[in-house]
């Protein structure tokens, strides 16, 4: 729904439009990706080490949350930072599966025999306390995003993206136990698979779809950097380790 046009009130702005981001941002994040290709033994990039990469691509606040939804902070808006790897072909994903927290009906709503219960009533339960978590940022922040990471299977090429972090209303969806126990949510309208909740570790998943305004990044691997040359290169010797006990 679109907001009301208002004589008298400036309309809050994002620090920049949804995945238009800054000049220098490939730039930034092509720096970072290649210092941890050249000096890491085993590549890996995980959700905190993305949450620094992209404050410091944007030029941004990197502060972890307990919510999750918040870690990343500019002006008046704030960030969740998501990872996930890529399927064989990077080029041509649709979808991403993104893990957002552990939503529990049963500490949340005091709810038991959670698999005896009615699917839909479970689901609703599912997304109230994930549109509380969204609702309790979205009283400190005029804009809420989530960005995502999509690795690469050799970490070479990357899909990064935003998506605006929204609520969900449990009326337009419609909730079904699978064959292996956990919770799916599907759009009424046209049956789309777009959570899914286990209810052993209550972890709450969406799927989410590839906008196509993600940016599609290559970036050239680097020749691995030795301990030896790098031991030297600080001009390490016995002097930088004391004993203290």
């Amino acid at each position: 729904m679109a907001e009301p046009k208002l004589r008298t009130v400036n309309k809050a702005v994002p620090p920049y439009p949804m995945n238009k981001f800054p000049s220098a941002f490939i730039e930034k994040f092509a720096e970072e990706i290649v210092y941890m290709l050249a000096t890491k033994d085993t590549m890996s990039l995980e959700g905190n080490e993305w949450e620094q990469i992209f404050a410091n691509c944007i030029g941004a606040e990197w502060r972890p949350s307990n919510v999750g939804l918040d870690d990343v902070i500019l002006d008046n808006c704030c960030w969740s930072a998501k990872t996930v790897k890529a399927s064989s072909n990077i080029a041509t994903q649709k979808t991403v599966r993104l893990i957002s927290g552990r939503n529990s009906p049963t500490y949340s709503f005091g709810v038991d025999r959670i698999t005896e219960a009615k699917p839909n009533s479970i689901g609703k339960m599912v997304l109230d306390i994930w549109n509380e978590r969204v609702s309790g940022i979205r009283q400190y922040f005029k804009f809420a995003r989530t960005v995502v990471l999509v690795k690469g299977l050799d970490y070479s090429e990357y899909l990064i993206f935003e998506i605006e972090t929204v609520r969900y209303d449990a009326d337009q969806y419609t909730f079904e136990w699978n064959n292996r126990g956990n919770l799916e949510g599907y759009t009424k309208d046209k049956h789309i698979h777009k959570f899914t909740w286990q209810p052993h570790g209550s972890q709450f998943t969406i799927i989410e779809e590839i906008p196509d305004e993600r940016y599609h990044l290559k970036i050239r691997v680097p020749k691995k950097l030795d301990k030896a040359s790098i031991l030297e290169a600080l001009k390490f010797d016995k002097t930088w380790v004391t004993r203290l006990d």
